[in-house]
């Protein structure tokens, strides 16, 4: 079952088309990844699957309801996690937690149980007495998930959920999500952070300009651009970028730290020759490693491929 089904979706702002006859299908149950440059469309789309903005042409069903006449049946059913966090800032953890349960039309009882357990979970049940104010940009992190989570939505659209956050706070997330998607959630990921996306996510969509430019699982997508190997190399001592950006089929050169790191088309010719220039030039080899395409490369030239 598509929890969410989003077909041939368009918005202009102006003469500029922000989002072109865009079509996507979210599962039920997956944590689907939605990626892409600055500007590409991310947010316009997202506004429109979650009801914030109304698309100029398209239609989008989630969680079986029309987003545009009946937006608020589908939002009882979704959270929403937004990149900056909108808690009020006047008022405690708490405080905001009860408001928020009231805003869905939940039970007192079952508002303050559910808050207890978030707040444990996040590291914040301490705290929640205290104004949001006083609170570090994790915490408000924290805070705003725990909001978005209280009424145990079936969907939740994320944005960026660790943008900026040290590594608890993001570790903590990251295992919250986890464990969220593996008792049925599913969760819609905007992030410009592609370790978080390949480790997280079933499928991937890229976006670029406004338009869709492919959607699969992560792997795939690396897969689609195998032709292109990095070899990663360091030597004894000192070698010129240049001598081994001659070598034959060497397609590019870069300095990562104390190790060159080499594009290729023939992996195993090029490694043939790394070893016969490391004896010319009496310069042993201390690593050799052989590096598969990442999700970033996947992105990048994908992305590339999709530009005017």
């Amino acid at each position: 079952m598509n929890i969410i089904q989003a077909d041939n979706l368009k918005k202009s702002y102006g003469p500029v088309a922000a989002v072109n006859d865009v079509s996507l299908a979210v599962r039920e149950g997956e944590i689907f990844g939605f990626l892409g440059p600055n500007g590409a469309g991310k947010t316009t789309i997202t506004r429109m699957l979650t009801g914030v903005i109304p698309p100029d042409a398209g239609t989008a069903m989630v969680l079986g309801h029309d987003i545009r006449t009946a937006a608020v049946q589908a939002k009882q059913g979704f959270g929403v996690v937004p990149e900056s966090a909108n808690a009020y800032t006047d008022l405690t953890a708490w405080q905001n937690l009860m408001l928020m349960g009231e805003l869905y039309g939940l039970a007192r009882a079952r508002a303050a149980r559910r808050a207890s357990e978030l707040l444990t979970t996040l590291g914040l049940l301490e705290r929640k007495d205290q104004k949001v104010q006083a609170y570090s940009k994790g915490m408000k992190q924290r805070l705003i998930l725990a909001m978005g989570l209280l009424h145990e939505p079936r969907l939740l659209f994320l944005d960026e959920p660790t943008s900026g956050l040290d590594v608890q706070s993001t570790q903590m997330i990251l295992a919250m999500l986890r464990d969220m998607n593996r008792d049925g959630t599913t969760i819609f990921l905007t992030t410009h952070n592609m370790e978080e996306a390949n480790r997280l996510c079933h499928r991937v969509a890229i976006i670029r300009s406004g338009s869709l430019i492919a959607v699969d699982a992560p792997e795939k997508l690396k897969m689609a651009i195998e032709s292109v190997h990095r070899i990663e190399v360091s030597f004894d001592r000192e070698v010129a970028g240049d001598a081994l950006a001659a070598l034959p089929g060497v397609t590019g050169v870069e300095r990562i730290g104390d190790k060159w790191q080499l594009t290729a088309e023939k992996q195993d010719a090029v490694i043939q020759f790394l070893v016969a220039f490391s004896q010319q030039n009496q310069a042993a080899i201390v690593t050799l490693n052989t590096l598969a395409p990442s999700l970033d490369d996947a992105f990048l030239r994908l992305t590339q491929e999709a530009s005017p």
